[in-house]
C-alpha cells in the first residue's frame, strides 16, 4: 500500500471511531495493511458484515466540546480525494477484506459542499467501479433535500447523528450545530422518500434502511427525553435503529475531564429503545427514577412486570402475541412458539418451555397456565438435575 495513503488511512480511521459502532470494531490486520479499521456489523437477519469505517476528510469547522477533531485541536489532519476513497475501498472488497464501507466526513467548510464530496464517493462506487457490497451514507447536518434523496437510490443505509435529544439540550455539545429543527430534517424527509414507489434505479430495488446516534451524557439529558424522541423516531418516522453511544472523554476537549458515563445505562437505554421499536411499548410504560432516568439495576421490561403482572398474571394457553410479549424472557419467537405449541398441547409445567427452547425462569411470577400458577421444583445442590 501506498505510504501517503496508508498514513491517511490510519489518521481517518482513528478518528472515525466517533462515528456509531453497529457491532464490535477493531483493527483488521492483513498482509501489511495495519490500520484497516472494520466494525463487525450485525444485519437485522443475523448476517455478520465486515465493514470499512475511515473518514474521507478530518478537516472539520465545527467545534463541539466533546469531539478530538474540533477546529481548535491542534491535531493532525488528513483527507482523501473521492476517487482515491472509492478507488481504495473498491481494491479492499476485491481483496476479500471487507463486505461493504461506512462512508463519512467532518464537515469542511459547509455541509453541502462536504455531502457533494461523499456522494462523488458514492457514485464512483455504485456507478463507475461497479461496487457490489454494502454501502452506509452518512448524512452531513444541513445537507439539502435532493442531496439526501440521491443518496437514498444507492446506499443500503443511511444515518444522521442527532447526539441530543431535542432543542433544549443540543447547544450543550456545540456551539456550531444547526438548530434541531433543522437537524432532524433530513430524517423526516427519508420518510417522506421511502414513500415514493420504488423503480429500477433503487439499489437492489428498495429504499436503504434509516439510523442516528445519540453522544449519551453529554448533553446532560435525562433517559426520558432520549426515550421520547427515539419513540417518535420510531413510530411517526419508521427508523430501523437509534444508537446510544456513551460519551467518550477526549483529552484537548472542553469535555476530557467528564465524569465517564456507566455502560449499564447504554445497555438500559437499548433495552428499552428495542421495546419501543419491537414490543409496542409506550412512554407511560416505563418506569424512570427521580432524575427521568431509567434504573441502572433492572431490565424495563422486568419492572414493568413487576408493577402490572404481580396480581395479574397473563394465561399463556390464551393471551395473544401482544401480551405473551409482556412476559419476561419471552421474546417475538418464543411468542410464535408458544402460539403453535399450545394449538398441539396446552402448557402445564415449566418443563414445556424448555422443550421448545425458551427459558421461563425470570417469566414465572407472571404467567398462570390453565388458571393455576406454575409450580417450581426445588432444586438440590450436588444432584443431577
Amino acid at each position: 500500500m501506498d505510504m501517503e495513503i496508508e498514513e491517511k488511512l490510519k489518521l481517518l480511521s482513528f478518528h472515525n471511531d466517533l462515528e456509531m459502532k453497529e457491532a464490535d470494531c477493531q483493527f483488521q490486520t492483513s498482509k501489511g495493511m495495519e490500520n484497516i479499521y472494520v466494525s463487525h456489523a450485525t444485519l437485522p437477519n443475523g448476517k455478520k458484515m465486515r465493514l470499512f469505517k475511515s473518514l474521507i476528510s478530518s478537516k472539520c469547522k465545527n467545534n463541539c466540546y466533546y469531539c478530538p477533531m474540533r477546529k481548535d485541536n491542534d491535531n493532525q489532519r488528513a483527507n482523501f480525494e473521492a476517487e482515491e476513497y472509492a478507488q481504495l475501498i473498491q481494491n479492499l472488497y476485491h481483496a476479500g477484506l471487507i463486505d461493504g464501507a461506512f462512508i463519512s466526513s467532518a464537515i469542511q467548510e459547509n455541509s453541502v459542499e462536504t455531502q457533494d464530496m461523499l456522494i462523488k464517493a458514492m457514485e464512483i462506487l455504485r456507478l463507475k467501479l461497479n461496487f457490489r457490497g454494502y454501502l452506509h451514507v452518512k448524512f452531513m447536518p444541513g445537507l439539502e433535500f435532493d442531496q439526501a434523496k440521491h443518496i437514498m437510490y444507492y446506499a443500503d443505509r443511511v444515518s444522521l447523528n442527532l447526539e441530543a435529544p431535542n432543542a433544549d439540550r443540543i447547544h450543550y455539545l456545540s456551539p456550531d450545530k444547526v438548530p434541531f429543527d433543522q437537524l432532524i430534517d433530513p430524517l423526516k424527509w427519508t420518510r417522506q422518500i421511502r414513500q415514493i414507489e420504488t423503480t429500477s434505479a433503487n439499489w437492489k430495488g428498495h429504499w436503504p434502511s434509516v439510523c442516528t446516534q445519540y453522544v449519551v451524557g453529554g448533553s446532560e439529558e435525562q433517559d426520558k427525553e432520549l426515550l421520547q424522541t427515539t419513540f417518535y423516531l420510531y413510530t411517526e418516522l419508521h427508523l430501523q435503529r437509534a444508537y446510544f453511544s456513551p460519551l467518550q472523554p477526549s483529552k484537548g476537549t472542553p469535555m476530557e475531564s467528564h465524569a465517564p458515563i456507566p455502560l449499564e445505562r447504554q445497555f438500559r437505554l437499548y433495552q428499552a429503545s428495542f421495546l419501543i421499536r419491537d414490543y409496542g411499548y409506550k412512554m407511560e410504560d416505563f418506569y424512570f427514577d427521580t432524575n427521568s432516568n431509567l434504573p441502572l439495576e433492572k431490565d424495563p421490561k422486568l419492572i414493568w412486570a413487576e408493577m402490572h403482572l404481580s396480581e395479574n398474571p397473563i394465561e399463556v394457553n390464551h393471551a395473544d402475541s401482544a401480551r405473551l410479549l409482556r412476559i419476561p424472557g419471552i421474546g417475538e419467537k418464543g411468542a410464535k412458539k408458544i402460539i403453535q405449541m399450545r394449538k398441539i398441547h396446552p402448557f402445564r409445567f415449566e418443563s414445556d418451555f424448555s422443550k421448545i427452547g425458551i427459558n421461563i425462569q425470570k417469566g414465572l411470577p407472571f404467567i398462570t397456565m390453565d388458571g393455576k400458577k406454575p409450580i417450581t421444583q426445588p432444586s438440590f445442590p450436588g444432584l443431577l438435575q
